[in-house]
């Protein structure tokens, strides 16, 4: 996903006048050419998360359309402020793209990983988060950002499926059957091992925000597993706002709170969070009865 998140960004630049990239050193080997060929509009502030945000809604402000880049925990987490204020206070748009969401970087210690990204986007105003399951899904989510000026978050990992649904926007469902497992981003593989043989509907979603509240309100008959690649319970407010008034039994599956403290890989992390297919089955089962 990192490499075509590049890809995509560098023929973006190539071809768009109005876009700009602003990194904190992270990928700026990567970026190299297009910085040399495009040097106002590609600038490197060092490891300067904060200031990376700040200067986005200051590149805003002129009418540029700035993506930032950087690990999950450094550009959201330490930049929450910069973000909430620099963008959000400002009524300006960014395209923050991040790497290390969760566990992914779980070799590096918690200093790189981020379990709360989205739960702390979600106290913001405005924002699409965007979370791909599928490197091949990554693409039109960078270029749709690029012809608007609204708030996005693109949240890449090393997990992904075997294969890419480009428009799972919208609630799309995979399998048919009874109560509903909605699958986010890279959740959806381990989602649909852990609930073969199953009578369950399984839903696919790669944009969580804003939720496809009409999508998740017609599919609902009764349960609802919601299994998401980061905080369990991110997205409880957003679920039970679009199922007010329908009688309806919830589970959410991610990231516990207990920190992992030994370093691992990120399947170990998932194991240890019973994210994978088999911890995944034994929730599901014991939650359906």
């Amino acid at each position: 996903m990192r490499d075509t998140f590049i890809a995509t960004t560098t023929a973006l630049l190539d071809d768009d006048p109005r876009t700009a990239l602003v990194l904190a050193d992270i990928s700026a080997e990567s970026f190299a050419p297009a910085r040399r060929r495009h040097p106002e509009r590609v600038l490197n502030v060092g490891i300067r998360e904060q200031l990376m945000a700040s200067v986005a809604g200051g590149l805003a402000l002129t009418g540029l359309r700035p993506y930032l880049h950087s690990y999950a925990p450094f550009a959201v987490d330490r930049a929450y402020e910069q973000l909430k204020l620099d963008l959000g206070h400002q009524d300006v748009g960014a395209v923050v793209v991040t790497i290390g969401g969760s566990y992914d970087a779980a070799a590096e210690g918690y200093t790189h990983q981020s379990p709360g990204d989205v739960a702390l986007l979600d106290t913001l105003e405005g924002w699409t988060v965007h979370v791909p399951g599928h490197q091949d899904e990554v693409p039109a989510m960078l270029r749709e950002a690029a012809r608007h000026d609204d708030r996005v978050y693109v949240r890449l990992t090393e997990q992904q499926n075997t294969r890419a649904y480009p428009d799972g926007g919208p609630l799309l469902v995979l399998r048919r059957g009874g109560p509903l497992v909605v699958a986010v981003g890279p959740m959806l593989d381990p989602v649909l091992e852990a609930t073969t043989g199953l009578d369950v509907t399984v839903a696919y979603t790669n944009r969580p925000r804003p939720l496809d509240a009409g999508g998740l309100r017609a599919l609902t008959e009764g349960d609802v597993v919601v299994v998401e690649p980061y905080l369990a319970g991110t997205s409880a407010a957003a679920v039970g706002s679009a199922l007010g008034g329908v009688s309806h039994r919830v589970l959410h599956l991610g990231v516990g709170r207990s920190e992992i403290r030994r370093y691992g890989t990120w399947p170990d992390h998932a194991r240890a969070h019973g994210l994978d297919a088999p911890g995944l089955r034994a929730s599901i089962v014991d939650f359906l009865g």
